[in-house]
């Protein structure tokens, strides 16, 4: 993850980059698609498209924001699981203060001093991916790698998972 900040302490949801992606596995393997750029700045509008996926498999979604952060997430039956590469990030963007609250996390409580010298960090379900091959520890692993800007990251998942070319494709038409 990129450790530089954006100029505001908060960043205007019409102005994001980055790109949102449904990832479905079913009898015929992996589908993927792009969710909408409303995704990127609201918890509810991701939620919303994976479940609107109706899929029959396992669906989930990886939004990366702003090169910044990444969000894994996953409707299940008792909720949202979720996780979140940067805890930080919750301090400048909507989607990352979202992802806190649903996981009844706090933000950290860091002036901007002391957030240019704090290294990110990730919080949330780290098994969220465990079932369908992606055990936890690897995902700590991938996340840790605070030199990596966030798609670097989501490429990293893919590809262990089995489904790099098509995310790959996706990344390269935003």
């Amino acid at each position: 993850m990129n450790n530089a900040r954006p100029a505001t302490d908060d960043v205007d949801d019409d102005d994001l980059d980055g790109i949102g992606v449904w990832v479905v596995r079913d009898d015929n393997g992996w589908q993927l698609g792009r969710l909408s750029d409303d995704a990127l700045g609201s918890l509810g509008d991701a939620a919303r498209e994976i479940r609107d996926l109706r899929s029959g498999g396992a669906a989930f979604a990886l939004l990366d924001v702003d090169d910044e952060f990444f969000v894994i997430l996953r409707p299940g039956p008792s909720g949202l699981r979720l996780l979140l590469s940067d805890v930080t990030a919750a301090l400048d963007y909507d989607l990352a203060a979202d992802v806190l609250e649903e996981l009844n996390i706090e933000p950290p409580d860091l002036d901007d001093e002391e957030l240019e010298d704090t290294d990110p960090w990730g919080d949330g379900d780290w098994a969220i991916l465990e079932d369908l091959g992606l055990p936890p520890g690897v995902l700590e692993i991938i996340v840790s790698e605070t030199d990596l800007y966030a798609d670097e990251h989501l490429e990293s998942i893919a590809e262990r998972m089995g489904f790099a070319e098509r995310f790959e494709q996706l990344l390269d038409e935003r």
